[in-house]
Order: C-alpha cells, then sequence, then structure tokens
C-alpha cells in the first residue's frame, strides 16, 4: 500500500511538471493534484488499515534530528511503551546514542533541501517551500501505516500543510507539538508587517486547526491557542530525563581531562605541580589512593549556550541587529574584572559557551575583541552524551534565551534544573513558568543586573551557604517531575485513547 501510494504521489508530481512544460497555467497544471486528493479523501474512510498500524508512530522534526531535543523525547518514550517509531528529520547532528541503540526507532533521513540558487530571494524561497514539500509527501506516503503522525512547530512551512494532507490520504491521527510560532521567529529578520510574515502568520493559523491534536510547551502558549487561534492543547513542559542530573567528582575530573587536551581552560596552571596527582584547573586525582578532590582556589565554571532554536532561521549578517542580548554575556564580564580589580574577594571565571550554528561565529568575534585577565571562555561542540555531564560539573549556568513570541521557555534551563545547576535568566514574558526569581535562580533585564547577580552569587564561592549555594539546595530539594513522568502523564493516555 505504502509502494502504491508513493507511486501515486511521483505520478501526480510529474503530470503537474508535464502540464506547466506544456503551457497551462499553474491553477490548470495543479489539477491532477486536486483529483487525487479528493479521490483519497473520499476513500479514506474505506480503505484497508495494516492491523499493526496502532502499533506504529511517525515523530516528525523539519530540522536537525540531533539538535531537536525534544522530539528525540517523544521517540524514546514512544519506544519505551512498545511503539514502533519512525523518526524523520535532517542528520546534520548526531542524535542521542539511546536513540541510534534503539531497535524500535528506525531514523528515516530527509535532505535539506535549498531551492533555486538563482532569481529573486522570494523566489528563492517559494523554490525550496515548494521542493521541501514535494520530498515530505513522497516520505509520507511511502513509510508504512501508522496509527499517529507526531510533528514538531516550527518549523512548520510547509510541514504542516503537508503532513495533514498526508495524514488524511492515510487515514493516521495528526498531532502538532507547538514549540513556538514560526511567522514571530519570522518577524525577528522582516518585522510584524512583512507580507511574508503576515502570509506564514495566516498560513500557520489556518493549516494548524486542522490538527486532531496538539501539544504546547507553556500555559501561557495554551491559553494563547485557545483564545487567538481557536485550538485546544495540551500542556507538555519540557522536563529533564534522567540523563540530566550532578555528576560525581571521579566522572568530572574524567571530562575534564579530556576537554583540557582540547581546551586550555581546563588545564591546571603551569607554575602548580603536585606529585603522584593528575591536575586540572577544577580537580585533582591522586594516583595512589585514587581520591578525587576539588582544587583548592579552583575557578568557578560557568556554562552557557548559543541560542541555535531561534538563530537557525536568522541569515548570519543579522544577528547582531536582531539579538543583541547576546552581548550581555560579554558586557557583564567586563563588570566582574573591575569587581576583581576593585579588591571584592571573587574567584576567576571560565565560561563555557556551548552550541553550533552561525551565532558561534558571533560568539567569537566578541571573545576575540575582549582582554580579559581573571576570566576564560571557550565555545566548544561537545557530544550529546558529554554535555549533561558538563551541566552536571558546573556552578552557574546563564540563560540568553529570548522568546520571539514571548511563550516558550528554554530548554536549557531545564537541562540545567535538571542538574541542580542554578541560573541567572534573561527576562522574558513567561519565563516565571520555569525560572523561580530568588529560589532557583534569578532573572535578569540588562548586563549590568547581570554582572551585579554574578557578583553576589559568587561572593560566598566556593561555600554553600550564601545564594548559589541555597538555590542549589532549593532544586534537589524541590523534588522536580522528570521526562517521562510527565510524558506519561499528558501524551500516553492519548495514543492509547487512539492507538489502542
Amino acid at each position: 500500500m505504502a509502494d502504491a501510494n508513493a507511486a501515486v504521489a511521483v505520478v501526480t508530481v510529474s503530470l503537474v511538471l508535464l502540464g506547466l512544460l506544456s503551457g497551462l497555467s499553474l491553477s490548470w497544471a495543479l489539477l491532477p493534484v486536486a483529483v487525487v486528493v479528493l479521490i483519497f479523501v473520499l476513500a479514506s474512510g474505506l480503505k484497508g488499515r495494516d492491523e499493526l498500524a496502532h502499533l506504529n508512530v511517525c515523530v516528525l522534526v523539519l530540522g536537525d534530528i540531533g539538535r531537536s531535543p525534544r522530539i528525540q523525547y517523544h521517540a524514546l518514550s514512544l519506544s519505551r511503551h512498545g511503539y514502533n517509531v519512525t523518526l524523520i528529520g535532517f542528520l546534520g547532528t548526531k542524535p542521542h546514542q539511546d536513540i541510534i541503540e534503539d531497535d524500535r526507532i528506525d531514523i528515516l533521513p530527509i535532505s535539506e533541501l535549498k531551492g533555486l540558487t538563482v532569481g529573486p530571494r522570494i523566489f528563492r524561497y517559494a523554490s525550496k517551500v515548494i521542493f521541501q514539500s514535494f520530498q515530505l509527501f513522497y516520505v509520507l506516503m511511502k513509510i508504512e501505516d501508522q496509527g499517529y503522525i507526531l510533528m514538531q512547530n516550527p518549523p512548520g512551512l510547509p510541514a504542516i500543510a503537508v503532513t495533514w494532507v498526508a495524514s488524511r490520504l492515510r487515514g493516521n491521527q495528526f498531532i502538532i507539538d507547538w514549540h513556538n510560532y514560526g511567522y514571530t521567529i519570522m518577524a525577528l529578520t522582516h518585522g510584524e508587517n512583512h507580507f511574508i510574515v503576515k502570509l506564514a502568520k495566516w498560513y500557520e493559523k489556518l493549516f494548524g486547526r486542522f490538527s486532531d491534536h496538539n501539544l504546547c510547551v507553556t500555559n501561557a502558549m495554551r491559553e494563547d491557542l485557545r483564545k487567538n487561534w481557536n485550538i485546544e492543547a495540551t500542556t507538555l513542559y519540557d522536563k529533564p530525563p534522567p540523563i540530566f542530573r550532578e555528576t560525581p567528582l571521579k566522572l568530572q575530573h574524567e571530562l575534564f581531562i579530556r576537554m583540557g587536551s582540547t581546551y586550555l581552560p581546563f588545564r591546571p596552571s603551569l607554575d602548580v605541580t603536585k606529585e603522584y596527582m593528575e591536575l586540572t584547573a577544577f580537580t585533582e586525582h591522586n594516583t595512589q589512593t585514587g581520591a578525587v578532590t576539588r582544587s583548592a582556589g579552583r575557578p568557578a565554571l560557568l556554562i552557557s549556550s548559543t541560542t541555535t532554536r531561534i538563530l537557525s532561521f536568522i541569515p548570519l549578517t543579522e544577528i547582531p541587529c536582531n539579538l543583541q542580548h547576546l552581548t550581555y554575556f560579554f558586557l557583564s564580564p567586563i563588570e566582574y574584572e573591575k569587581f576583581v580589580e576593585a579588591g571584592h574577594k571573587l574567584p576567576s571565571l571560565v565560561c563555557v559557551i556551548t552550541g553550533k550554528g552561525p551565532q558561534k561565529e558571533y560568539y567569537k568575534k566578541l571573545i576575540d575583541s575582549k582582554e580579559f585577565h581573571h576570566i576564560k571562555i571557550c565555545t566548544p561542540w561537545l557530544e550529546a552524551e558529554d554535555y549533561p555531564v558538563l551541566l552536571g560539573s558546573a556552578d552557574l549556568g546563564v540563560c540568553l534565551h529570548k522568546s520571539s513570541s514571548g511563550l516558550d521557555l528554554p530548554m536549557k534551563v531545564v537541562d540545567m534544573f535538571g542538574c541542580c545547576l542554578p541560573v541567572c535568566a534573561i527576562h522574558f514574558q513567561c519565563l516565571h513558568e520555569l525560572v523561580k526569581h530568588e529560589e532557583n535562580g534569578l532573572i535578569f533585564k540588562d548586563s549590568k543586573e547581570l554582572s551585579e547577580q554574578l557578583k553576589l552569587l559568587f561572593s560566598d564561592f566556593p561555600g554553600d551557604q550564601g545564594k548559589l549555594g541555597i538555590f542549589r539546595k532549593n532544586l534537589r530539594e524541590s523534588g522536580q517531575q522528570r521526562w517521562d513522568e510527565n510524558w506519561d502523564h499528558n501524551v500516553l493516555p492519548l495514543i492509547k485513547e487512539h492507538c489502542d
């Protein structure tokens, strides 16, 4: 059946192209598509289904699977409950090892098509959407029969419309997992009143209503979907999986040794040597007894990440004007250095900025333009397995994520909290649903406020009686919910209702 559907798709596309080459207008050339869609819609309720289709779920992201953790968590949760998962997306970054080794998860990579390279910008973008539409439609028609298609939005152009059509033709239930609104991300580049942004909003709002079920990441987004889009959704907060936890000291040392082979900030000072001791900037390993301890006078380890989810949609040349708040991370250390030089008792800092993408070059340019004496900055790219180990080894997290819609939450902070790592986060509309000011972290609005917070939090370092220690203690005692429990409570009943 799947091969037949794919064949119909290929024939339909061929007829459209033939019509265009024959000189027909676009409306007449698209007539075969309309006819085929009508036939399939009418027949969808009558066609036979694979008796095991209810055990198959397609999980889709029109983006890099390896940089889409929530989609990977969906796939693992489905597999854990006995469902066979077809995971569709781009294979730019290696997915988590648990995904690769899971026999129930079949990764089906699709190409990141670029469209035409000549002509006006709008024409090139339209050609990319068309090419991606044909590719995605073909893949969705070709896979085995599915009970559900669960799709991440954004990116939703053209994924929402194509997935809806494919789900209607094949009789699948269609779920949209709303992370944000795609049109608000486009508005960062073009402005809210640009024609393409208004068109994207109309498209997202129209086709978003055609889904059978909806998930979203915050209560604020759920209310906005209900009030302004007439879409009912279930809030599925991002929650950390079990891999995000405080890292034992021995594992910290092993990670620091590995990172020290590439990144200087993790290496011990050249003037520090100790017999029978293996040293890093943060830890000491006694090679005779095997004991690992923290180094006296060690620097504080601060971790942040580049905002890949937003910046992957924005041209490199437009990053500075659209995301000027990124410079807060670099203006604050300048003030921090002034505090140290003024005599405040503060530790040196090692600032690690994780992430990958066009924004990384922007960060590097800022780093190269600064000269610090008490601060070291490095920008490693970590394997998926090493990232939670580093988070669990850090002393403080800094979040620079500002939601384009004001309705989604930074997943990096979720991961940090899973490691009981306190956070300083930049303020935006619904951040209070995650970061509780003066309880599990602090919220800042500008670089001056962030620098004051760094001074406050590290004034007692490395002691645990100050605010930093209190925030960590609060996180440990919060009994925070993990992803599996959250997913089982909110999503599993929805899947079982249809599939079982």
